[in-house]
């Protein structure tokens, strides 16, 4: 690698991130389906040309893509390796999550970018669709033991050959779901993406030279690298523990341990994921380029200053024990594997924060809460209202958590509720922050959220819950409180039920005019309850956020003393 100058890097590390983020904002305007045109469940970014390594990635997409995307660009590899016909305008698409991380709703479309005839990266855009085929409509199927139970499953095929569109695979995935015309819409934006990226590609290297823009790219990986390390030397050398556990897996009503050591020695970091559950019948399982990727955005969130780039992980080792729920084997069930990764941020920040809680936050609500409300109207067209909801974050030493967030794996939004009246026959009777659901602190976590939608449609619907934290609340740090637990109820002729397992059920017959409601967890506290302002105690009592007898219990009569 020659030197190149700070300005010049800047310059072109600001260029090649303006790139990612244009294929980001182009798909999203594209987009059929409110999971990406609305909530942002998408990704974009750059890749090395012989390991699949992330060299840029978008700010707008999902941080969880950023490790899970080069091990779907490293299978796209081996695949052309294997083949040997590597060209030009070929594009690959697939779903396989145990190859390419996350699950099967994530359609991922990886292109090569040749400059004079040289390979000299890839392009990959990854986006959620709103369906593809399985036993549940939005194949969150809480249910399932095995991946065919999900969705369809797609290997790493040619979609394109040297430019030239294979219809005969857009057939197959069009016959695999229940809605092709928002499948079609999502797949066309992902394919617009990807060309705007290779003529942005052209005009750099026009201007740049491809051996500038490639000393620049490998500039930037050593410097994450060197940034990374120099962060890893302020902390204290140790080891520290932490466990936390899933509710169960949505077959068997066992909770399920997620467990990790945090060790630093000098400028190296390893994460030991050893006595975490064994890979288990329900679909929390997460396949290890999942689980690689979600220690990643933990990292992110402790180190927030660190670029989007695979130089980061360099010197931190994780380890995963063969057949545990985090290094699950096809074909294991994985399409909750957001509920699995936010367990196993929750769990590194535990141990972190033993180590440096000035840097962590305490646990955020700690589940997607995945409802689709599904059925079909009176002429005959399937309708399916897939989403997830948002809860509290957690506390931290800056200050509150934030009220009604989402996961903290991820930059996407929550649909709004505007947008789902408008597209599906559903109201929402209430969406509101959840009193009392915070976790006590100094500085007290986020509140939850109650939602509660009622079916129009005179057919009716069918609905299916596909969430956490139902049993274990979210936790505090630095003797901070715990979050209230999730709820989830649904609307019967004898009146409000819920699931038996707590936060997973499928098969719930809606009538019109029945609802469900979820009641999401909020954030866990920071710092000792005993330190916290009595003015913000009463001002939350005067909001209606804090009931006068949860504060009364979380922080004693102090807050009492001031005038409400």
């Amino acid at each position: 690698m020659s030197d190149i100058d700070p300005i010049t890097l800047a310059v072109l590390a600001g260029r090649m991130e303006q790139i990612a983020d244009e294929m980001d904002a182009t798909l999203f305007r594209a987009a059929f389906n409110p999971i990406i045109a609305e909530a942002h469940d998408a990704s974009h970014g750059l890749y090395h040309a012989i390991n699949g390594d992330t060299l840029v990635q978008g700010k707008s997409g999902l941080p969880i893509f950023v490790g899970v995307m080069s091990f779907a660009v490293q299978a796209v590899i081996e695949k052309a390796d294997a083949d040997g016909d590597l060209a030009d305008g070929d594009i690959y698409i697939f779903n396989d999550a145990h190859i390419g991380g996350t699950h099967l709703s994530d359609m991922r479309l990886v292109r090569p970018y040749f400059r004079d005839g040289i390979l000299f990266c890839y392009l990959a855009s990854v986006g959620h669709w709103h369906d593809v085929g399985g036993a549940v409509p939005g194949n969150y199927n809480p249910a399932a033991t095995d991946v065919f139970q999900e969705a369809f499953v797609l290997p790493p095929v040619k979609l394109a050959r040297a430019g030239t569109i294979n219809q005969d695979i857009i057939d197959i995935l069009m016959r695999n779901t229940r809605l092709p015309q928002s499948a079609m819409g999502d797949l066309n934006g992902q394919l617009g993406a990807l060309d705007l990226g290779i003529r942005r590609m052209d005009e750099l290297l026009d201007e740049y030279g491809a051996d500038t823009v490639q000393n620049a790219l490998d500039a930037l990986g050593h410097r994450a690298e060197t940034l990374m390390r120099s962060e890893l030397e302020t902390l204290p050398d140790g080891r520290w523990e932490a466990t936390d556990y899933l509710d169960n897996d949505g077959i068997t009503d066992t909770p399920l341990a997620i467990r990790v050591a945090l060790e630093i020695s000098g400028d190296q970091m390893t994460l030991d994921f050893a006595g975490s559950a064994p890979q288990c019948a329900g679909p929390v399982n997460i396949a290890l380029p999942t689980t690689v990727a979600a220690a990643y955005v933990a990292v992110k969130h402790i180190f927030p200053t660190l670029p989007a780039n695979a130089g980061v992980m360099r010197p931190i080792q994780v380890l995963v024990p063969e057949g545990s729920i985090l290094s699950a084997e096809f074909p294991a069930p994985t399409g909750g594997y957001t509920e699995t990764i936010l367990r196993m941020i929750d769990v590194i920040f535990s141990a972190a924060a033993q180590a440096a809680p000035d840097r962590v936050v305490a646990h955020a609500y700690g589940t997607i809460n995945a409802l689709s409300i599904a059925g079909k109207r009176s002429n005959g067209q399937p309708w399916v209202m897939f989403s997830f909801y948002g809860g509290g974050h957690g506390g931290s030493i800056d200050g509150d958590g934030l009220n009604h967030g989402n996961a903290p794996i991820s930059t996407a939004t929550i649909p709004p509720m505007e947008i789902l009246e408008a597209a599906y026959p559903v109201m929402f009777r209430q969406w509101a922050l959840r009193p009392d659901s915070a976790g006590a602190g100094t500085h007290r976590g986020g509140f939850g959220a109650t939602y509660e939608i009622e079916v129009l449609e005179e057919n009716g619907a069918e609905a299916f819950l596909f969430g956490e934290r139902g049993r274990f609340a979210p936790k505090g740090i630095a003797m901070g409180g715990d979050a209230a637990m999730n709820v989830f109820s649904y609307e019967q002729n004898g009146g409000w039920a819920h699931p038996p397992l707590a936060s997973k059920m499928r098969g719930i017959t809606l009538a019109q005019g029945q609802a469900v409601r979820l009641e999401t967890p909020g954030g866990g506290g920071y710092g000792a309850a005993d330190d916290r302002d009595p003015d913000r105690i009463t001002r939350d009592v005067r909001r209606g956020l804090v009931s006068a007898e949860q504060a009364d219990k979380s922080y004693g009569p102090i807050w009492r003393e001031v005038p409400l």
